[in-house]
């Protein structure tokens, strides 16, 4: 058995597609909900931006991808931190210590680039969360998963809910922005840094060409988007915005419930419940297939989450962010990169 890396210039679909196997085969026993297809896995995992690098390693065995992980390192802002994301072993190959051994990969990858922070995410429970336990990782930040399903929603109150709002209007677009609206977007994406989040993480950057690059990765990553955004009508300044995922080839009834920000300056005419509502109706004339939205919050986000409840999203599963700190040290047997 030898670990190696994707080569991301080339991207092999055997080492690629023989990940997303293990990982698909992986999550089965813990992971409840759509996992993503493997075109968006394909650019989650392998696709490099303007504003991380990105790795992905497998572990090959008798010619065949048993195991393997991916690892995200921050360039702009962040830069003494990597998340690891995908990090699995084939059901056939577990308990023989491979997890032990990637981890140990991991570590290194993150010494060579000078890293001191990882962060991961699991379900609360399962093996994911024990493995991370056992390998000495803290709970950096306590998340959930709300599902609204709108087979059983009540269309009506839903509607009653929108709020009026003056001096205030809302745009959307489907699909990814266009590039008079790139700008925009990139100031709006900094109302994210209010999230709840790990004390070691510092705020984003989000540059015009950062979230441009990021806009050009949906299609190809079998994603297309319904967007809002909020303008004050004295101006047009942008004040806020909120965007639904659905896969391309609308081959399921998911869709994902993405970012949901208002601007300090903006805050407290109830644009957030504006955008939201607003936004959830626009999708249901436009696919009408879908039957069912995930969205995330950390659970001290009182404020989303009283927005989520109130338009009948109900906990679907809950998640832990871990956190580990990465001493510079490298311990024997660890790979140096």
């Amino acid at each position: 058995m030898r670990i190696q890396p994707i080569d991301l210039d080339d991207q092999p679909d055997d080492l690629v597609a023989g990940l997303y196997d293990a990982y698909v085969a992986a999550a089965a026993a813990d992971h409840r909900g759509p996992l993503p297809r493997l075109a968006r896995f394909h650019r989650d995992l392998c696709t490099p931006d303007l504003g991380r690098r990105a790795e992905a390693w497998v572990a090959v065995e008798d010619g065949k991808v048993v195991a393997g992980y991916g690892l995200s390192l921050p360039l702009v802002d962040n830069a003494h931190l990597g998340v690891i994301s995908a990090l699995a072993v084939h059901p056939e190959r577990q308990r023989r210590g491979l997890g032990t051994e990637l981890f140990a990969h991991v570590l290194g990858r993150l010494r060579h680039h000078g890293r001191r922070l990882l962060l991961a995410e699991t379900p609360v429970t399962g093996a994911g969360a024990r493995f991370a336990r056992a390998r000495g990782m803290e709970v950096a930040l306590a998340e959930a998963r709300r599902v609204l399903d709108l087979r059983r929603a009540d269309w009506a109150a839903l509607e009653r809910m929108i709020p009026e709002v003056d001096g205030y209007h809302v745009e959307r677009f489907e699909g990814p922005a266009g590039a008079e609206l790139v700008p925009d977007l990139a100031t709006l994406m900094d109302g994210m840094n209010d999230a709840p989040r790990d004390s070691g993480v510092e705020d984003g950057i989000f540059s015009p060409e950062r979230v441009r690059h990021r806009e050009e990765g949906i299609v190809p990553g079998g994603q297309t988007c319904y967007t809002s955004i909020a303008r004050r009508d004295s101006d047009g300044a942008p004040a806020g915005y909120t965007r639904i995922y659905v896969n391309g080839d609308r081959s399921d009834g998911w869709a994902g419930q993405a970012d949901t920000t208002v601007l300090g300056a903006h805050r407290g005419h109830r644009l957030g419940l504006l955008l939201k509502v607003g936004n959830l109706l626009w999708l249901r004339e436009r696919e009408p297939h879908v039957e069912r939205i995930l969205t995330w919050n950390a659970t001290g986000n009182r404020h989303m989450l009283a927005i989520n409840e109130a338009m009948g999203f109900e906990l679907f599963d809950e998640w832990n962010q871990w956190r580990m700190e990465v001493q510079a040290r490298v311990e024997p047997g660890a790979y140096e990169g």
